[in-house]
């Protein structure tokens, strides 16, 4: 199983589970299911682990959040295509963290740090928070994290972006996301609650719809995710194809 980075695995298994917040024996557990990919052999025989496998432990977490056996998430592991990148497993983890209404957590900045695996700047607190990551609470050093892309938000620390240009990316995002929620929302209710409620009288029948209704958004995710995706590459092969 490859690992999907083109980066060097520097972390021993002990750093990877303290930067994913498991046990060495759960790494270890889950490695002997499959579950996760072998790691590299350094030197001295050491076993170096990367940042495909910090997302991996992730989107299982996710997964066992879910409800789900560790039968059922090697079946759905083994269904995802062996090359995905760390960017490519942290976007099934946010897809499937959209199935439940909130999956921030509390944590304290030590916490954090060790989940980020190095100390953090208020600079880093800020672009991690400009990046939806974070916020920050009442406490200076307490925040609800979002663990579905604490990674990921991680290593975009190091991405030379300005903490105004990730803003006003929030914003854009923000906006038009909104938008289509909006939209998406009002052509649900306008085209299949209403029409479905005007025929339908039986209470329980108009649960079953409800519940149908609270089910769609990972599919809606699932659409928004696909098609910025396919908006994102042909954006940006028109933009750099002109220079």
């Amino acid at each position: 199983m490859a690992t999907g980075t083109g980066e060097e695995p520097t972390l021993t298994v002990d750093e990877l589970a303290a930067r994913a917040g498991v046990t060495v024996r759960t790494v270890r557990f889950y490695s002997t299911r499959g579950l996760l990919p072998p790691p590299a052999i350094g030197p001295r025989r050491v076993g170096r682990y990367g940042a495909a496998h910090l997302s991996r432990l992730a989107l299982i977490e996710e997964l066992q959040h879910h409800g789900m056996t560790l039968a059922a998430i090697e079946r759905y592991l083994a269904r995802l295509p062996d090359d995905l990148s760390e960017h490519d497993l942290a976007i099934h983890r946010a897809l499937v963290a959209s199935w439940s209404p909130d999956s921030a957590e509390e944590a304290t900045r030590a916490q954090l740090e060790r989940r980020a695996g190095r100390a953090l700047s208020e600079d880093d607190i800020d672009r991690l928070a400009a990046m939806d990551v974070l916020e920050r609470t009442g406490e200076p050093d307490a925040f609800r994290v979002d663990p579905a892309v604490l990674h990921l938000g991680i290593r975009l620390l190091d991405v030379p972006v300005s903490l105004e240009t990730l803003l006003a990316a929030r914003a854009v995002v923000q906006d038009h996301t909104r938008a289509a929620a909006r939209e998406l929302t009002r052509l649900f209710h306008d085209q299949v609650w209403g029409p479905y409620r005007a025929r339908e009288s039986d209470p329980e029948q108009v649960e079953t719809m409800k519940s149908l209704s609270a089910h769609m958004q990972p599919m809606v995710v699932q659409a928004l995710v696909t098609a910025f995706q396919r908006s994102m590459r042909e954006e940006l092969r028109a933009t750099y194809a002109e220079e």
